[in-house]
């Protein structure tokens, strides 16, 4: 059901997003374990890849963070076409929309077209915040607090570890069980679903919430490729056009690559 880590998972498509270098909740040992294990020919960065906001509080660069930005600008070298769409954590780079950042190129939006002809509205998802009623969790659940609890999370994970237990992100149940989170998510979902319908498209990719899913709303494809501070996930698409999430914390751990047909969720609308 696995193969061993020196096999590389061949995809066409790879989508991450809210990768927050910078912020110390970011998981980059796992991202980069993932760059190293994938081989794709197109890598497409839905935001927040560079935390601007957490930089601005205090300068946080560890090495892997900046092995996370040379291996990005490698692959761009070495024939992978890579696109960055900025999101609302590195929104400063917006101002260089149309131009390339070394072989990478940056766009506000972006559209993919799958092997099977779906048409994809990519983007990072900060754009339906205004249309998406902000609950009263997701006020107290701001920025500050939301800093506390990684800092919290990253010591569960570390004991974890330590006693053999699988990963298992502390803020994402905290979001399931606080109350109206879920509210705000499915609000956040039919969002992006709706815009992708009223502009034509088959379906929607973006990241910002940090939920990782992959269905079907009000008849559009509803991709959101999740992060790299709770879920360590990828949206990919395989070589013969399906779609799925990688949920990379399960196979690090184990030393194995997923099957793709094994361990990949598959596109429900296909």
């Amino acid at each position: 059901m696995s193969q061993p880590i020196g096999k590389r998972l061949r995809m066409r498509t790879v989508f991450i997003s809210d990768v927050h270098l910078g912020f110390r909740g970011c998981q980059a040992e796992y991202l980069l374990d993932f760059l190293k294990s994938v081989e794709t020919e197109k890598l497409i960065l839905v935001g927040d890849i560079f935390d601007l906001w957490s930089l601005k509080k205090s300068l946080y660069w560890p090495a892997a963070h900046q092995e996370v930005l040379r291996t990005l600008m490698k692959l761009s070298r070495d024939g992978t076409e890579v696109i960055y769409v900025p999101g609302n954590h590195d929104e400063a780079a917006r101002e260089f929309c149309g131009l390339l950042f070394g072989d990478i190129q940056i766009h506000r939006q972006w559209i993919h077209e799958t092997l099977d002809g779906k048409r994809l509205l990519v983007l990072h998802g900060d754009e339906f915040d205004g249309t998406v009623e902000f609950s009263g969790w997701l006020k107290h659940f701001g920025s500050f607090l939301y800093d506390r609890m990684v800092e919290v999370a990253r010591f569960v994970h570390f004991m974890r570890r330590r006693l053999g237990r699988p990963y298992w992100s502390l803020v994402s149940w905290l979001k399931h069980t606080v109350p109206n989170a879920m509210t705000y998510i499915l609000a956040f979902e039919e969002a992006a679903a709706k815009e992708a319908a009223h502009r034509g498209f088959d379906g929607v990719v973006c990241g910002h919430i940090h939920r990782p899913e992959l269905r079907t709303v009000n008849g559009v494809l509803y991709c959101n490729d999740g992060d790299w501070v709770e879920h360590c996930t990828a949206l990919v698409e395989d070589r013969n056009g399906r779609l799925g999430i990688l949920r990379w914390t399960e196979h690090a751990q184990l030393g194995t690559v997923p099957s793709i047909n094994a361990e990949v969720a598959l596109d429900p609308a296909a």
